[in-house]
């Protein structure tokens, strides 16, 4: 499986080799894309507003230390950046490189923390990453720099996994609402997981955009994005 791209000022032209794609060229208007989701964070933030600094004082109350935590994680053509998000781990058992992934009942969450990340309300800071040009609204899913699969980089685990960096990561993705979400256990996981960064790189479209910021929002309101 090969993904090929070249650059231009406002799109990323992609040469894909899938099986089932052999002769097909996607043309990304990014232009239209970021003008898109950057004014829809802007409008997230305004309408959110309050809700948000209420959330950050339940964090503060909660325990001691910054409501927002910065983490390095790999933005597009793999440059870090730092991601936005309410802090949900106790602020000295952070993990910045990301190196440890959570698990189950992690001792490390505080009790507010466990309500954001089950909600995944802890992930709204990051409009601000798509504001600041760091992001996408939709895309593959910034992973930290530092992020371990069965003790081993992903980068050192499979070949390939470059090529999800090929386009800005977003804060949901076809693989989320797909149900590949939450920690990366295996090297199985993992490849799942970037087959499905690279199908949406391939078919890329605002409408399906639009389709995947639908089913995110259906499945946050039924609890399905839990995890």
């Amino acid at each position: 499986m090969e993904v090929k791209y070249t650059k231009t000022d406002n799109e990323i032209i992609l040469d894909d080799q899938f099986p089932s794609q052999s002769s097909r060229r996607a043309v990304i208007p990014l232009f239209a894309k970021e003008v898109v989701e950057r004014s829809c964070c802007l409008a997230g933030l305004i309408i959110l507003g309050l809700p948000l600094a209420l959330i950050a004082i339940a964090v503060r109350i909660n325990s001691p230390g910054p409501v927002i935590f910065v983490q390095p994680r790999f933005g597009k053509d793999g440059k870090p950046f730092g991601t936005f998000k309410f802090r949900t781990m106790r602020n000295d058992t952070t993990d910045i490189s990301g190196g440890r992934q959570t698990e189950d009942c992690d001792p490390r969450i505080t009790r507010v923390g466990a309500f954001l990340r089950r909600t995944s309300v802890d992930e709204l800071p990051q409009l601000a990453n798509v504001l600041l040009g760091h992001m996408a609204l939709v895309g593959p899913r910034a992973h930290p720099c530092g992020m371990r699969v069965d003790g081993t980089l992903c980068a050192e685990l499979i070949d390939d996994y470059h090529l999800r960096h090929s386009v800005k990561p977003g804060i949901t993705g076809l693989a989320q609402i797909s149900g590949s979400r939450g920690a990366v256990d295996s090297k199985a996981a993992l490849q799942r997981r970037l087959d499905l960064d690279l199908e949406y790189i391939r078919n890329h479209s605002l409408r399906l955009d639009a389709w995947i910021v639908w089913r995110t929002i259906v499945d946050l309101v039924s609890g399905k994005a839990a995890g």
